[in-house]
């Protein structure tokens, strides 16, 4: 490799802020937190919060032999700032279609600033039809981006692709509760998904397969030792579209934990079809604390595969009788339906008394076949900005049963149905918890797995059922009231009740108050800070930084693995 392409300096960057509010880019429904914007929005103060990063981007930092700053969530001053210091070669910048503005503003500012610099989009907001024209770039990445950059390079694309240790989530809380724990790790096995759903654009984006980043449980296992060692957290947060779909790797993952009895705990994406083919027995000896499920219409289930041949209801029982915990999700507005029979999709997701429930509106994203299909058909709202393409508020294709402002409507009706009938999230998780806990209880003979899991299960709801006070206080209505009463009455007596837990849980409700407030002052927007990470190239080619260091028989030690990022805030 020739010391002109070692040298290069490369920016990565996600879409500037500020993000959820109405202006020349972007729309207030499109906010920079996942489940506060899709999943918990209706439950006011007990909307869960916290942010993601834009994860590729470290990935791609990571696995290229160059000197790369990663610029998440910048200002457009801060932006700016980088550009005039940084004397950059390249800037890459992801974004999602909703984004198309920001990025397009954040191409003219590094022609404006930095002319002679290599302009790469890459992520969703790149399936956007004609995005190198209705932006000024040099170069378009569709699908997975490190083998791209890297033979953009001139460097092999090939090599193994190295983990960095990344955290999962930032400034987490609920009810106003800050999550002082170690937030959970970030774990990426591969990209894409087979199953191929017509609205999916994570499948349509990797061209309807999967392109494993770590291909056997054996290699996972290692992977999830050094990234746990180096953050000092067994927990992840697994970034695959479904994880469970390759049972010979997460059985040889299981297999690797028992063998040397270090316990992981996993929230994961898995379709209906492949957790059954798994088994949910299996489920709880793996250590998967919480599954999002796509269940998507009832009244059409069989338009997709993933859910045929099996009883929504009795899956989510049986899982969260074992403690895991569901995300459910499903679509409004989808072509089939109507103000007579939207209502019964709304109800069939409600009642399956999941611990979070996400609804969206049918989009059709670029890329997909969905989208596709509607152009074909002329039934695109080419006329809508892309600003309004986040599924939250207004259709991107004419339904001949919704005038415009209706869906939104429907959506907000499914939320504070979920919410009224279920009662908050939290509480739901708490529950959860203690049935599996309950659950592994009974068990007369546990093996060390099983033992290990009981005691995650205790440590969870104990650590919950603090904030049960403060849902209470909150709650929606009488039937929350009750329910978080005798949810803390079953947990005193499973657990007992310590001076400090009760002082602790009076706290709670102090901090949502004090959260209440701030809402009702100045409103429950939360702006993710500028997160600038760089990783500096030594004379050898290796990325400069720290990586995970050896935790258990067999695994290897720091000195043999490729170095990975290390963070700090501004």
């Amino acid at each position: 490799m020739s010391k002109q392409t070692r040298d290069r300096r490369i920016l990565l960057t996600s879409v500037f802020g500020p993000f959820g509010v109405d202006d020349e880019f972007g729309r207030k429904e499109n906010i920079m937190e996942l489940f506060h914007n899709q999943v918990t929005k209706a439950q006011g103060v007990a909307s869960f919060r916290f942010h993601h990063r834009s994860f590729g981007l470290y990935f791609i930092a990571a696995n290229i032999d160059a000197d790369v700053t990663v610029l998440d969530f910048p200002s457009r001053k801060r932006f700016a700032r980088e550009l005039r210091r940084g004397s950059y070669d390249i800037v890459g910048v992801s974004f999602i279609a909703a984004n198309h503005d920001k990025a397009r503003e954040m191409a003219r500012e590094v022609r404006r600033l930095s002319p002679e610099t290599e302009i790469i989009l890459g992520g969703h907001g790149a399936a956007v039809e004609g995005v190198e024209l209705s932006i000024d770039c040099d170069h378009v990445v569709r699908g997975e981006g490190i083998r791209w950059m890297r033979e953009h390079l001139g460097q092999d694309p090939g090599a193994p692709i190295v983990h960095p240790a990344l955290r999962s989530t930032d400034r987490a809380s609920i009810l106003g509760v800050p999550l002082v724990d170690t937030p959970a790790n970030l774990l990426v096995p591969g990209v894409g998904c087979v199953n191929g759903c017509s609205f999916c654009s994570t499948s349509h984006f990797f061209g309807r397969s999967y392109t494993p980043f770590i291909e056997s449980g054996r290699a996972l296992f290692e992977t999830a030792c050094r990234v746990a060692d180096e953050r000092g957290t067994d927990d992840f947060f697994v970034m695959d579209e479904n994880f469970l779909k390759d049972r010979t790797r997460a059985m040889e993952l299981l297999e690797a934990m028992e063998l040397h009895q270090r316990f992981f705990r996993f929230h994961v994406f898995s379709s209906a079809e492949a957790i059954t083919a798994f088994g949910i027995d299996n489920m709880v000896r793996l250590g998967v604390d919480l599954v999002w499920i796509g269940f998507e219409s009832q009244s059409r289930q069989s338009l997709f595969a993933k859910n045929t041949g099996i009883e929504p209801r009795n899956l989510v029982r049986d899982l969260r009788d074992r403690g895991i915990a569901v995300l459910a999700s499903g679509i409004l507005c989808m072509e089939h339906h109507t103000p007579e029979n939207i209502q019964d999709d709304i109800d069939f997701l409600v009642e399956l008394e999941s611990d979070f429930v996400q609804f969206m509106l049918l989009t059709p994203v670029p890329v997909t076949a969905l989208y596709r299909d509607h152009k074909k058909r002329g039934l695109l709202k080419t006329e809508l900005p892309l600003q309004e393409w986040h599924g939250q508020t207004k259709l991107a294709y004419h339904h001949p049963a919704f005038t415009d402002d209706e869906p939104e409507e429907w959506i907000k009706k499914a939320f504070r149905q979920d919410y009224e009938v279920n009662s908050s999230s939290m509480l739901r998780m708490v529950e959860t918890a203690i049935r599996g806990y309950e659950h592994l209880s009974t068990l007369a003979n546990r093996d060390a797995c099983l033992e290990a899991r009981r005691r995650q299960f205790e440590k969870q709801a104990r650590f919950w059922r603090l904030i049960l006070p403060a849902v209470k206080h909150h709650a929606v209505n009488e039937r929350e009231r009750r329910r978080a009463d005798a949810l803390g009455k079953r947990a005193e007596h499973l657990f007992g009740l310590r001076a400090w837990e009760r002082l602790a849980g009076i706290g709670t409700i102090g901090l949502s108050m004090l959260w209440k407030l701030r809402i009702k002052l100045v409103g429950d927007g939360i702006q993710p800070k500028t997160i600038a990470t760089r990783c500096r190239q030594q004379s050898t080619g290796a990325v400069e930084s720290r990586f995970m260091r050896q935790s258990s028989p067999g695994i290897p030690s720091a000195r043999q693995l490729p170095p990975a990022a290390a963070a700090f805030s501004e």
